[in-house]
């Protein structure tokens, strides 16, 4: 189905919910299982079970009721993502709810309903994906689906692998250029924090690591104060596949941080380096709560908002018009394939000036 937003769920089930959850409860659930600015399914689990539920103290009955029994099978694919592919939490979640998109586009209710799956249910399944979805959804959609489906035959619960029957999305790293930031746009973004607010003081700096340092959103909010090696002036960075990498801190960064340490961040046993704003003081939960710091300055400077991605698209392009190769790119930003990096060789215009064949002239007559 089409991905909608929270305000479209709650009109769809509002006639039938309503009166069963006054008030804004249906977005206090709602809320309570996706988190700030969900991006979420019509037909996920949960929007049955609220339609099923006697009121808010019934939902974890109706939850349990709902369970199919192939939820076990997803429970131990959640598991296989964490122990053997060793993917982080954020990752494990999506492909946990693509997978379940899958097998309820495929009508499976039951475990014994697996075998029954074939390549044609799997291939007819996702071209009808690929008309409702955007290339990068439908991308994580079919990779999280050759994930399961390979999980699903190594462990016998289907007869073939099916994995390769899974049709490739239409991808857009070819056809468009790697986007930096514009002149001034990162100074204007910094100077739009207001550095004597407790918020200020954060979102500068965390502003100021993307910017300088092209860290991921999901890299900035798993660090902890354990992570800063003040002394060799290192930071550790979890990456990709939870793989830990030191980085040398920059001094201005430093400062950034240290200036939040010291006056914004709130007394809190979280260990997390940068926490929430109000109370109860927790380190910051979601990559989207890194987006929206990064929208949000960027409304204050009065620039078209983007996401944190682009700041580190900036980093390398910024890089390679200071000469830099497309190696040491691909060691900063911690790439573990060059085709990775590879994206950013169309950025430079005047090396593929070189290439370029000259226009032919016609013979004068």
């Amino acid at each position: 189905m089409d991905r909608v937003g929270l305000t479209d769920i709650e009109r769809e089930i509002d006639a039938e919910a309503r009166e069963r959850f006054p008030g804004d409860a249906v977005r206090q659930v709602v809320l309570l299982q996706y988190g700030d600015d969900p991006e979420i399914e019509p037909g996920d689990l949960w929007v049955r079970v609220l339609l099923a539920a006697d009121g808010p103290e019934d939902y974890e009955r109706a939850m349990l009721a709902f369970q199919h029994d192939h939820e076990a099978a997803m429970d131990e694919f959640a598991g296989y993502l964490v122990a053997e592919r060793g993917l982080a939490a954020g990752t494990v979640q999506r492909y946990v709810r693509f997978g379940r998109v899958l097998l309820d586009g495929l009508g499976i209710t039951a475990a014994a309903d697996l075998p029954a799956v074939t390549a044609e249910s799997v291939v007819s399944f996702t071209l009808g994906q690929a008309v409702r979805r955007n290339p990068a959804d439908m991308q994580g959609l079919v990779t999280a689906m050759r994930s399961l489906l390979g999980f699903l035959h190594v462990t016998g619960k289907i007869p073939g692998p099916l994995a390769d029957a899974v049709p490739t999305a239409p991808g857009r790293r070819a056809v468009s250029l790697p986007r930096g930031l514009a002149p001034g746009q990162a100074a204007a973004l910094l100077a739009a924090c207001d550095r004597d607010s407790a918020a200020g003081q954060r979102d500068y700096a965390i502003l100021l690591m993307l910017a300088r340092m092209g860290l991921r959103a999901g890299e900035v909010v798993g660090l902890t104060l354990d992570d800063i090696d003040w002394r060799a002036g290192e930071l550790t960075v979890r990456g990709k596949g939870d793989e830990a990498a030191r980085l040398p801190l920059p001094s201005d960064v430093g400062e950034a941080v240290t200036d939040y340490l010291r006056r914004g961040r709130a007394r809190t046993a979280d260990r997390r380096l940068f926490i929430t704003i109000r109370a109860p003081f927790a380190g910051l939960a979601r990559n989207t709560c890194i987006c929206t710091i990064v929208r949000q300055a960027c409304r204050r400077a009065g620039i078209e908002p983007f996401g944190p991605h682009r700041l580190r698209h900036s980093v390398a392009c910024d890089l390679l018009a200071d000469g830099a190769s497309l190696e040491e790119i691909g060691q900063l930003l911690r790439h573990r394939s060059q085709r990775a990096t590879l994206i950013y060789a169309k950025a430079d215009i005047t090396a593929l000036r070189a290439l370029a064949r000259p226009c032919p002239v016609a013979a004068a007559p």
